[in-house]
């Protein structure tokens, strides 16, 4: 999978910065609205701050799964990389800076599954998961650069086996009706009550939450972040 290397240019996309995390403008940004990122990457001890923006999530005609989920993690990462320098917030002329996006789909008989429409989405989905082992994909990118505008591309997407066991029609209603489904890929979440589905997972269970720390912890090392 390629991903882009052209010099950011004006993006009319708006963002909102949200400080919240911190009263200082850090050297890292995390380019995502989900509070499960959040928590994951505050694990890691680091100072940061959110950046909530809006990013196309169209699948591209013929664009495997894996290459679908890097290029989304990758878009996020520019698309804050962008807005920080568009939209000037306190930064100075050459601070450098990190953005971290990512995204992550969960895959089963090369299905995508997102986020359900509704009850009768979710309940499909779990239904072709249930009794059965699935792919869960989470791509993470870093771009980090300077407010000039010069930047490099770090990149890693970790791959998780997830097996269900089977799951009754009375507990997918039930499921449903608890209010967890409705805002996580595949209509579950393996940090909550979704757990009691899951009867084995081979990688990341960060990274089936939303952040592989592991991956993660090894892009941000690589560019001076420090864990200690």
């Amino acid at each position: 999978m390629k991903t882009p290397a052209d010099t950011p240019r004006s993006s009319s996309n708006p963002i909102s910065f949200d400080s919240s995390l911190s009263s200082a403008a850090p050297a890292l940004y995390l380019a995502s609205q989900s509070p499960r990122r959040v928590e994951l990457l505050q694990q890691l001890g680091l100072q940061f701050e959110k950046l909530c923006l809006d990013v196309d999530e169209a699948r591209n005609s013929g664009e495997h799964p894996e290459d679908f989920v890097g290029r989304l993690g990758f878009d996020k990462a520019m698309a804050g990389y962008r807005a920080l320098i568009d939209q000037s917030l306190p930064l100075s002329l050459t601070a450098p800076l990190a953005v971290l996006g990512a995204d992550t789909i969960v895959v089963c008989d090369d299905t995508i599954l997102g986020k359900p429409a509704g009850e009768a989405d979710a309940e499909q989905m779990l239904r072709l998961l249930s009794g059965r082992t699935h792919s869960v994909y989470t791509s993470v990118s870093v771009i980090s650069g300077d407010t000039s505008g010069e930047y490099s591309t770090h990149s890693i997407t970790s791959k998780t086996q997830v097996t269900f066991r089977t799951i009754e029609p009375e507990e997918v209603q039930w499921y449903w009706q608890s209010g967890e489904p409705i805002d996580k890929a595949g209509a579950y979440g393996i940090q909550g009550l979704g757990a009691i589905f899951v009867s084995r997972i081979e990688g990341s269970y960060s990274g089936v939450v939303g952040l592989p720390l592991f991956e993660t912890s090894q892009l941000l090392t690589k560019l001076g972040f420090c864990f200690k």
